[in-house]
């Protein structure tokens, strides 16, 4: 596992002007778990990627992998403990004169291991990932998805524990992104690795991630396990991973609703919520899919009363047994009050 604390980083200019771009950051990665990392240009992503790797030495805190805080080493300490993480940057950086069975060797070779035992670990690592036809492959006669792919058997050639992602899928076509994406699924679940995914496409984060962690100009604004956050009504990044487009209606209620995360939700809650209390429910936006194997979902409805009024709180009760978590956004003080 990965354990990250109280990580600052600053840069100074050329004029001695300081800039502090992380802020105390504080994040876990448990072993075999996905953690994505996301937030908008200039957050501090890449440098957080940086310092995990040790490609930039932090001003402060800590780097621990599997107990051993790398944030104190250097030279050959340094060097020799780095080996537990494996980096899979944008570009695959393979050498183009070089096939794909030699760039995945390089690591090896450079550490001296005996011919017979590269074979060996070179052959799984093509197996891994599903390119054993193209060993003999050069760079330029690879999709960009299979040197991605390439990248990635490179980057656990030594066995590492921990994998950094950085953008691994950006500029990547949709079908070459699911490929890698099922990649690090599997090797997560086959290597039992802790997975650090630098990222700016929530679709990327819906479909791979366990858990996500948002950088704010330098700092972690919120965090936690993905499908708690898309079950929390009034997470703002729950809104990001699932965003709605709401529609306007005059109905007398409107509430932002979210499926709970024990896989409770209910397909037909809507039909049955209507049909309880007798209301018209109009859908104004919405977000349904599979997530880790649970229905996941977050809609904006508005409810109108046809026969008698319910009170608030009896409505989000009956969501709730429904697995829907319910926030209300607007309704008559009346309603909100009332038993």
């Amino acid at each position: 596992m990965i354990e990250i604390e109280n990580l600052s980083k600053s840069y100074r200019s050329a004029s001695g002007n300081v800039t502090p771009v992380l802020k105390g950051i504080s994040l876990q990665v448990q072993a075999g778990s996905i953690t994505a990392v996301v937030g908008p240009s200039g957050a501090g992503k890449s440098t957080l990627a940086k310092c995990i790797s040790l490609l930039e030495r932090p001003d402060s805190g800590s780097i621990r992998v599997n107990g051993n805080d790398l944030s104190l080493l250097s030279g050959v300490a340094l060097r020799r403990e780095r080996r537990a993480i494996g980096t899979v940057f944008q570009s695959s950086a393979l050498l183009g004169r070089k096939t794909a069975w030699q760039n995945i060797a390089l690591p090896l070779e450079y550490l001296g291991v005996v011919e017979r035992d590269i074979h060996a670990r070179v052959g799984e690592l093509l197996e891994s990932v599903g390119l054993s036809h193209k060993a003999q492959a050069y760079p330029a006669q690879l999709s960009g998805g299979q040197r991605q792919r390439i990248g990635i058997a490179r980057a656990l050639a030594l066995r590492p524990s921990v994998l950094l992602a950085d953008e691994a899928t950006s500029g990547l076509d949709p079908q070459a992104t699911d490929s890698v994406l099922k990649l690090l699924r599997q090797l997560r679940d086959d290597y039992r690795l802790a997975i650090v995914l630098i990222t700016h496409e929530m679709d990327v984060v819906r479909t791979t991630a366990d858990a996500v962690a948002e950088i704010r100009e330098g700092e972690i604004v919120q965090s936690g396990a993905l499908k708690t956050l898309l079950a929390q009504p009034d997470s703002h990044l729950g809104q990001q991973l699932m965003p709605l487009a709401p529609a306007s209606t005059p109905a007398d209620v409107l509430l932002r609703v979210s499926y709970r995360t024990d896989g409770s939700a209910r397909t037909d809650w809507i039909s049955q919520l209507s049909q309880q209390h007798g209301l018209r429910v109009d859908v104004l936006g919405g977000h349904v899919e599979q997530i880790n194997g649970l229905l996941s979902g977050r809609m904006q409805i508005g409810i109108s009363f046809t026969h008698e009024r319910v009170s608030i709180p009896r409505l989000v009760a009956q969501l709730a047994h429904l697995g829907v978590v319910a926030q209300v956004l607007d309704a008559p003080r009346a309603l909100k009050e009332a038993v």
